[in-house]
C-alpha cells in the first residue's frame, strides 16, 4: 500500500497535467508541424483557432491514445490518436468541431479516433448545434484492420440521422480518400480548397493499376472538379483562412437545428426600398440574356448574396441571403447560361438546396425564367426524367414559407417544377413580361396552326401572324391572372417589397404532413 508521504502533491499532479498538456496540442515533433507547412497546410489547431471565436473552444478527451498492439503500434501512442475533438462558439452561438490531425499516423482513422468523433457527433445532435468536420487524414488506419472500418461505418450512420437535424458542414483541408468521402457526400455543405484538397473513391495508382488511365491526384479529385465538373463541393477556395471565414459566415445564416428559424438580424436596408433597377436590368426580349445576380442583389438586403454551388451547374443560381433581416434561400433561373434551361446538373443542384432550406426553416424564394428542360439524347439517356422528378419532390414535399416570382418566361413543365402555384406555393407573383404557357410562342403556332400555314400562299406571313395571335390569346400578362395560377401582377419596382410583405405574412405558417415513415423521392 502506498503512503501518503509517498504521494506526489497535488501541485505536482497539476504540473504533470501542464507538461502533458502542452505536449499533446504542441503535437508529435517540431519536424512533423514543420512537414505540414511545407504542403502548405494549417495545423488542426491553427485551423480550429480561425473556426471559432478566440478563447471559446474547449477539447474533449485531449489525452485518449489507441491501444492496438500490431505492426509496432504499441511503441507509438501518442495523445489525441491524430484528431481534435471538442467546441465551441461562432460568433457567439455553440458550435461543435473535429479536425484530423496529420501530424498524427497522417490523420487516419482507428478505433480510438473513431470513438472520439463519434463522441462529438452525439454531443452536437443532442446539444441541438451545427458540427464542422475539418478532414485531412489518410483514411483508414490499416493497422488496426476491421475496427478501422466498423469506425466509418458508426460516422457514417451518425452522419444520416442527424440529417436534416443540425447542419453538418464538412472542409476538406488535405486528403480524402476512399471511404472517407462519404462522410463530407453525406453532409450539408461541402467546401474545399484550391491546391491542397483531394477527394477520391480510388487514387491515381489504383486507377492507373486497372485502367491504365495516367492522372493525377488533382486532376482525379482535386476542388476545381469538384467544385465544376462533379458537383461534389459547394465551396472552392484559394486558402484555408478564406474558406474557414466563409464556413463562420455560412453559420451565420443557418439555424442551430431543425427546431429553431435562422438567425435574424436588425436590418437598415428597408424592407419597402424600391428596387427600381429592376425595369433596365431585365430585357423585355424573352430570348435576350442577362444575368440574375444582378436580380437577386437588388432584392436582397444590401446586395448581400451567399451563393452556393456558384461553379456547377450555372444555368440555376441557389443561394443564401435576407429580406428585411430574416434568412431566405434563393433559387433562380440564369439566362445568362444555357438561356437558363433546367437540366440534369441544374435540377439535382436546385433539388438538394430546396431539402436543405426546408430541413432548417428557411422560406425559399423562386426567380422563374425557364424555357423548359434541355432537350437532347444525352439528356434524356442520362436520365433527365429522374433527375427533374428531384426538384419537383422537393418543392411538392417543401413546408416553408413559398413565393415564387415570374419574371419573363415560364414554358411546359419546367414552370411547374420552378415552384408553381399547382405544386403548392403560397404566393406567385409575376411581372409585367410574364408569358406563362406550354410552349413559346413560334413552337406553339407552328404545332396548332401547321395545316393552316403549309396551305398559305405566304406560309411565313401565316406564320407570323399565327405566333401573334397565340401570343395575344394565350400569352398575355393577364392569362395566367385571370385563371388563379397568379395571384398578382406586379411593378418589378415592387419586388423586393412584395416578397418582404409575404414573407412577414408566411412567418408563423404551418403545414401538416401526412403520418408517414418517410417519402421514397426520385434517385
Amino acid at each position: 500500500m502506498t503512503s501518503l508521504e509517498s504521494r506526489p502533491s497535488l501541485r505536482a499532479r497539476v504540473d504533470e497535467l501542464r507538461e502533458t498538456r502542452a505536449a499533446a496540442e504542441a503535437g508529435p515533433s517540431p519536424q512533423a508541424t514543420q512537414a505540414q507547412r511545407e504542403r502548405g497546410k494549417l495545423t488542426a489547431r491553427e485551423r480550429l483557432d480561425l473556426l471559432f471565436d478566440p478563447g471559446t473552444f474547449r477539447e474533449v478527451e485531449r489525452y485518449r491514445r489507441h491501444r492496438s498492439t500490431s505492426f509496432g503500434l504499441e511503441a507509438r501512442r501518442p495523445h489525441t490518436d491524430g484528431v481534435i475533438t471538442g467546441w465551441g462558439e461562432v460568433e457567439g452561438r455553440t458550435v461543435f468541431a473535429y479536425a484530423h490531425d496529420f501530424r498524427v499516423f497522417g490523420g487516419s482513422l482507428g478505433e480510438a479516433h473513431a470513438e472520439k468523433i463519434h463522441k462529438v457527433m452525439d454531443l452536437a445532435e443532442a446539444a441541438g448545434a451545427p458540427l464542422v468536420a475539418l478532414s485531412d487524414g489518410a483514411g483508414a488506419r490499416i493497422q488496426e484492420g476491421v475496427t478501422a472500418l466498423a469506425g466509418y461505418g458508426g460516422i457514417f450512420s451518425r452522419n444520416v440521422r442527424s440529417s436534416g437535424v443540425i447542419p453538418q458542414i464538412s472542409v476538406i483541408l488535405g486528403p480524402c480518400a476512399g471511404g472517407a468521402t462519404y462522410s463530407p457526400a453525406l453532409t450539408d455543405f461541402v467546401f474545399m480548397v484550391d491546391g491542397i484538397s483531394g477527394m477520391y473513391i480510388t487514387g491515381p495508382d489504383v486507377v492507373r493499376a486497372v485502367t491504365g488511365e495516367e492522372i493525377t491526384q488533382d486532376g482525379l479529385g482535386g476542388g476545381s472538379v469538384h467544385a465544376n465538373t462533379s458537383g461534389a463541393a459547394h465551396f472552392l477556395h484559394t486558402d484555408e483562412r478564406e474558406c474557414l471565414a466563409d464556413v463562420r459566415h455560412l453559420i451565420t445564416l443557418l439555424p442551430s437545428n431543425n427546431r429553431e428559424a435562422p438567425p435574424a438580424v436588425e436590418c437598415a436596408d428597408p424592407a419597402d426600398r424600391p428596387t427600381d433597377a429592376l425595369l433596365d436590368i431585365v430585357p423585355v426580349e424573352p430570348t435576350s440574356a442577362y444575368d440574375v445576380h444582378r436580380v437577386i442583389e437588388e432584392i436582397v438586403d444590401d446586395a448581400d448574396f451567399f451563393e452556393v454551388h456558384r461553379t456547377w451547374a450555372r444555368n440555376i443560381v441557389v443561394g443564401l441571403g435576407r429580406i428585411d433581416g430574416h434568412v431566405v434561400g434563393v433559387v433562380a433561373n440564369q439566362p445568362a447560361a444555357l438561356a437558363g434551361v433546367l437540366d440534369i446538373n441544374a435540377s439535382e443542384k436546385a433539388a438538394r438546396f430546396v431539402q436543405m432550406c426546408d430541413a432548417f426553416n428557411i422560406p425559399l424564394v423562386t426567380l422563374v425564367d425557364v424555357p423548359g428542360f434541355l432537350p437532347g439524347r444525352e439528356q434524356e439517356h442520362n436520365g433527365i426524367i429522374r433527375h427533374g422528378a428531384k426538384l419537383l419532390y422537393a418543392y411538392c414535399d417543401a413546408t416553408v414559407p413559398r413565393i415564387q416570382v415570374i419574371l419573363r418566361k415560364a414554358y411546359g413543365g419546367a414552370y411547374i417544377v420552378m415552384d408553381s402555384r399547382s405544386i403548392g406555393c403560397d404566393l406567385s407573383l409575376a411581372w409585367p413580361t410574364n408569358e406563362i404557357a406550354v410552349m413559346g410562342a413560334e413552337g406553339a403556332a407552328n404545332v396548332v396552326f401547321r395545316r393552316e400555314i403549309n396551305a398559305s400562299d405566304d406560309p411565313e406571313a401565316a406564320r407570323a401572324q399565327k405566333i401573334k395571335q397565340y401570343q395575344q390569346e394565350l400569352m398575355h400578362p393577364f392569362y395566367a391572372a385571370e385563371r388563379g395560377l397568379v395571384d398578382d401582377i406586379i411593378d418589378p419596382a415592387d419586388t423586393r417589397q412584395a416578397i418582404a410583405t409575404g414573407l412577414s405574412m408566411l412567418r408563423a405558417k404551418h403545414r401538416p404532413i401526412p403520418s408517414r415513415k418517410h417519402g421514397n423521392p426520385p434517385k
